[in-house]
């Protein structure tokens, strides 16, 4: 089998809190820029709670000549509040949505008038028509709420049925899980490009945690050989570069159709795993 020499990249972003924050991420962006990115997507906090930072982070992009993809979550929405959102970024130039149900602000927010990400996106369509395409949420190893494997892929059916483009996956460090999750969609009939997530390894402590919380699987022996370096910060980035390198390699061998690289606002780690890729 050949393997191919390249492979398309995006990168995700988070908006900046304060002004030297903002400045910061510029930076990293223009290093960064030197991938050349398909998009650059940019996360929406619970409840819509970055949404200015999002949406002017976006803008930011576009002025610097990139394609700028919002998150754009819909709990705690109404149509109304979407359908103004949707205007606003089709005045920006937007060209892109990654669509997401989002998590709930607090215990007691309001649902809003969207139950579930299809909703949305069926939205997003009737509003629009094909203005935007539509990135949506993929979890290989089954989303942590789901009632069940099956259920979460045929909810992921629905999100394509309604009117998705792609999906992004949730990051991942087994390659088997999202081969074998692009393999069962497939055999629902779902035939999409599913970037598969990339999140580098730098920090032990912070991945532990961000796993815990979002359900993402961290193997054992990778998890076992995080705790033996303790502190030792030069040995986990190293130890990092070649886990994740190995598993993009594994991931292009395989025929995934581009990476989704989770850049943490962080510029090192994700230029030398491109450096050792070739791209």
């Amino acid at each position: 089998m050949t393997v191919p020499s390249s492979i398309p990249i995006s990168l995700e972003f988070f908006p900046a809190r304060t002004s030297d924050g903002a400045e910061k991420i510029r930076a990293v962006r223009r290093d960064l820029y030197a991938l050349r990115p398909e998009f650059c997507s940019v996360t929406y906090g619970a409840g819509g709670s970055t949404q200015t930072g999002t949406f002017g982070a976006v803008s930011d992009m576009i002025t610097e000549g990139v394609l700028a993809a919002p998150h754009f979550a819909c709990v705690g929405a109404t149509r109304a509040s979407v359908r103004e959102q949707l205007a606003q970024l089709q005045g920006m130039g937007v060209r892109r949505i990654v669509a997401l149900r989002g998590d709930m602000p607090s215990p007691y927010g309001a649902e809003g008038e969207f139950r579930h990400a299809c909703d949305l996106v069926e939205f997003i369509r009737d509003e629009t028509g094909e203005h935007f395409a539509l990135d949506v949420a993929a979890y290989p190893e089954t989303h942590p709420r789901a009632r069940s494997p099956e259920h979460d892929l045929h909810a992921f059916a629905m999100k394509v049925k309604s009117g998705a483009n792609s999906a992004i996956t949730q990051y991942f460090y087994n390659p088997d899980a999202y081969f074998r999750f692009v393999d069962d969609t497939q055999r629902l009939g779902v035939h999409i490009p599913v970037l598969p997530g990339i999140m580098p390894i730098t920090n032990s402590t912070q991945l532990l945690r961000f796993s815990d919380m979002c359900g993402a699987e961290i193997p054992r022996w990778i998890r076992l050989r995080l705790q033996a370096f303790k502190e030792d910060n030069a040995s986990i980035r190293a130890f990092g570069l070649d886990v994740v390198t190995a598993l993009c390699e594994r991931l292009r061998a395989g025929g995934a159709p581009a990476l989704h690289f989770y850049t943490m606002n962080q510029s090192a780690a994700v230029l030398e795993i491109c450096r050792r890729l070739g791209l």
